[in-house]
């Protein structure tokens, strides 16, 4: 029986109309890819002037920090005043808006330096504006910009950022489309287009096409590096299996142009880690430390990733150490990264010295941190553990997150504490406004339980209030609702027009708890 229709036995009500509603083949492109000398075209701008007034409008645009603001006006105005302006230091100044990642002021510099028609663009300034333009705007915008590129140069300076994008979509199609275009103009002369290539594919599980764009390669005299490798690896022993990996690899030590690191002993070592071959691969790890680098954290952690998937805790542990000896600073994610490492190796002591290690020397409290922590006492059930760090990340200025009150949420649930989950959950509410978070459909029900066992109807109806702003009502929370107006022999008319609201279906269970309080209130 549908609600409208009970809706108008119970009591006549007015009600809004309901609504109802009811590999890409890839060889093709591959065959078309012949072999060209050409040369890619590398582009260097002239250094900036260092006058007075180009170092005051820099200082200008520099400080526009609100992204809604215009950097056009400002340029504008510096031209209406009679000042000058040279195209080197709106280029300096472009690159610094890049490195700030202001985007959308750094394209609107590129696009009023394109439309004066003063200033020469170069192939360079298009290939940024170009980049730009993917990240700031639509896709389809950027497609039309690269068509209307005035020239060969400027497309072939351009186009691995629109093949990145089609990467990035699986646009398998149009990627290749491109490659045939750029192909026949001579821009694939470098691993860089060919590797983009085997991303997609691999992506895309096309595995086979990975060795297909290899052969081309080798056919077209294209050098590989590393990344080339190890692609070529890891589809290769999705096609044919671990035996011939070892032979790709083989092939990367005969090659004098490629020197082998950390990365392609990481990739190597995967590969044996799921073809089960564990000693392999630590073995294979174990020389990968060899190859790291003294000067930044890079790459110790993508071997203490590898190492715990292992369960290898001493190798997390010995590359955790000479990661401390690297003579740069190590940020709250190596930090985050390793504390992971050890609540998934189940050694919540060592997580917690590391811990105390970075709570030490942090000049900001970041509260991702003490999160990891505080979701393994929850989860190993120490709950007083977990509350006493809360209190701790309070007093020390850490700004709880929706994460934080989710955990404890999990963590008070398990204790049977309702009233601690609600306010939690309160507290993740007011968090909602900057995040796409919501709260698991489990515990939201719960609190609906909790609720009805207490006779906390007034209670229940001020929170579905809340929980429906956010998509979060469901029949069960509905269904908990009525049969507390059941109980305490209220019409629940209100919360079937809700359910109406909200596209909610009733069930034969509901319906039959209805009309079971519709018998009792005629007889």
């Amino acid at each position: 029986m549908a609600i409208r229709s009970l809706l108008t036995r119970l009591q006549p009500l007015s009600f809004r109309k309901m609504r109802y509603g009811g590999i890409a083949k890839g060889f093709n492109f591959l065959r078309r890819i012949s072999s060209n000398n050409l040369s890619a075209s590398a582009y260097h701008d002239l250094p900036p002037s260092k006058q007075n007034n180009d170092i005051d409008l820099k200082s200008k645009l520099l400080f526009l920090r609100y992204p809604r603001r215009s950097t056009t006006s400002v340029l504008q105005n510096w031209v209406s005043e009679g000042r000058k302006v040279s195209i080197y230091d709106l280029r300096d100044i472009s690159n610094q808006l890049v490195r700030r990642g202001r985007y959308k002021h750094a394209l609107e510099v590129m696009k009023w330096m394109e439309d004066q028609e003063r200033f020469q663009f170069s192939d360079s300034d298009h290939a940024l504006r170009l980049e730009l333009t993917i990240k700031v705007s639509t896709l389809e915008e950027a497609e039309d910009y690269f068509a209307k590129l005035p020239n060969t140069a400027s497309q072939k300076a351009s186009y691995l950022h629109l093949l990145n994008s089609y990467v990035r979509d699986k646009a398998t199609e149009k990627a290749e489309s491109l490659m045939i275009k750029m192909t026949s103009l001579g821009a694939n002369v470098t691993p860089h287009p060919f590797n983009a290539m085997m991303k997609l594919y691999i992506a895309t599980s096309q595995f086979d096409l990975v060795i297909s764009v290899i052969s081309q390669m080798k056919q077209n005299k294209i050098p590989r590096n590393v990344l080339s490798y190890n692609l070529w690896m890891s589809a290769t022993h999705e096609v044919y299996g671990v035996q011939n990996v070892d032979i790709v690899y083989k092939e990367m030590l005969n090659d004098k142009d490629v020197i082998i690191g950390w990365s392609t002993l990481c990739t190597l070592a995967n590969i044996y880690m799921k073809s089960g071959l564990f000693e392999k691969a630590t073995l294979t790890l174990e020389n990968a430390e060899k190859k790291l680098s003294f000067k930044n954290h890079f790459g110790y952690f993508f071997l203490i990733t590898n190492y715990v998937s292992l369960k290898n805790k001493e190798g997390v542990i010995r590359v955790w150490k000479a990661c401390k000896r690297v003579d740069a600073k190590l940020t709250c994610a190596n930090y985050m990264c390793m504390l992971l490492s050890l609540v998934k190796l189940e050694d919540v002591k060592e997580a917690e010295k590391i811990f105390i290690e970075w709570e030490s020397q942090c000049w900001k409290y970041d509260i991702r941190v003490s999160n990891i922590l505080l979701g393994a006492y929850v989860r190993g059930g120490l709950m007083e553990k977990a509350e006493g760090l809360h209190l701790r990340t309070l007093e020390r200025g850490g700004c709880p997150n929706y994460k934080t009150w989710e955990i404890l949420m999990e963590g008070y649930l398990k204790n049977g504490n309702m009233e601690k989950v609600v306010d939690a959950m309160k507290n993740g509410f007011k968090m909602l406004k900057d995040c796409n978070w919501r709260p698991s459909g489990t515990i939201v029900e719960s609190i609906f339980e909790y609720f009805e066992k207490s006779g906390k109807l007034e209670d229940a109806k001020e929170f579905l209030n809340v929980i429906r702003g956010f998509n979060l009502a469901s029949l069960c929370v509905y269904r908990s609702l009525i049969r507390m107006h059941v109980a305490k022999k209220k019409a629940c008319s209100d919360i079937l027009e809700m359910m109406e609201d909200d596209k909610i279906d009733m069930d034969d269970e509901t319906m039959a708890i209805v009309l079971a309080s519709q018998s009792d209130a005629l007889s």
